[in-house]
């Protein structure tokens, strides 16, 4: 009985012309007639204005769920350390020449008063410094204690901006470990930061879709005071979790000060609207060191599933 031949797949993909084939054979053609020349004969996938339009959303969100996923694969990251927080906060270089700046420009200022005015803003932004320096601090201890002990390993993965974001990214490259940045196009547009791995550097246009990349890998999400972009962050990942939309994880507030000025969750308890267990979803510290052993207790726990998660 003559045996059935296992043709390889590479050789079968390669009886048919790839689309990156096709569209480069087009572009190449000399081919121009009024039937050729019409928008209607592009290949859609290479057509822009059809690919942006109104119609095509659902094709557009689904790459963009789509890329950055098979990225993510290909260098095998599979766990994920979420780092929020202020763009607007400076790094320590930054508030020491804003510093400087102002007390070298002191004869510009009308009268004493303004003068003071911009040294006390000055020096509110070094003291504000002290977050920057936590988060670059928790982000190379997550990046180099995952490494060095018997734990899944995990990447830092932020908004890509400036502020606590720089501070996440450039943390995970002090420890010389890869890490996430996923920039959103916005009408002031904001530039990924020097310390994201640049393989790993995306852009966004939908939010939805940015939020959910976020959380797909994440095992904890750390959140530093921020504005609305941190609060959205964090009601998101409380609603999906309060839901058990997803499986609870860490939702760790640095400066319980900050958070406990800004969120009155006791009122929300009192007034009927979430219930006691609801209050202790999200977890408070004040270092980058409590905020660690959380992580890696929450870690080793699950670790056992995350292994059986890969065997699979």
């Amino acid at each position: 009985m003559q045996e059935t031949q296992v043709q390889d797949p590479e050789i079968l993909k390669k009886r048919f012309p790839s689309a990156a084939e096709d569209v480069k054979h087009h572009r190449d053609s000399h081919l121009s007639t009024p039937q050729s020349r019409s928008p209607s004969y592009q290949l859609a996938y290479a057509d822009d204005e059809f690919i942006l339009s109104d119609e095509m959303r659902p094709v557009r969100l689904l790459m963009e769920l789509s890329k950055p996923d098979i990225t993510l694969r290909e260098h095998n990251i599979r766990h994920t350390i979420v780092m929020f927080g202020s763009a607007r906060l400076p790094s320590p270089e930054q508030a020491d020449e804003n510093m400087r700046k102002v007390l070298a420009r002191r004869q510009e200022f009308p009268d004493d008063e303004a003068w003071q005015q911009a040294k006390r803003q000055a020096e509110k932004q070094q003291e504000k410094t002290r977050y920057y320096r936590e988060a670059r601090i928790l982000a190379e201890k997550i990046t180099r204690e995952s490494c060095a002990h018997n734990l899944p390993r995990l990447h830092i993965i932020t908004g890509g901006g400036p502020g606590i974001m720089e501070a996440a990214n450039r943390g995970a490259s002090d420890a010389g470990g890869e890490s996430i940045g996923l920039n959103i196009t916005l009408p002031a547009e904001q530039q990924p930061n020097a310390y994201i791995t640049p393989a790993l550097c995306f852009q966004f246009h939908y939010f939805a879709m940015r939020k959910m990349h976020f959380l797909m890998r994440a095992q904890a999400l750390i959140i530093f005071p921020g504005g609305f972009g941190t609060l959205d962050e964090l009601f998101e990942t409380l609603t999906l979790v309060q839901t058990r939309k997803i499986d609870a994880l860490p939702i760790i507030a640095f400066d319980r000060q900050y958070w406990e000025n800004l969120l009155n969750f006791d009122l929300l308890v009192e007034e009927g609207m979430i219930s006691e267990a609801d209050r202790n979803l999200i977890q408070f510290v004040d270092s980058a060191d409590e905020a660690w052993l959380i992580i890696r207790d929450f870690v080793q726990l699950n670790s056992a599933r995350y292994a059986d998660a890969e065997d699979n």
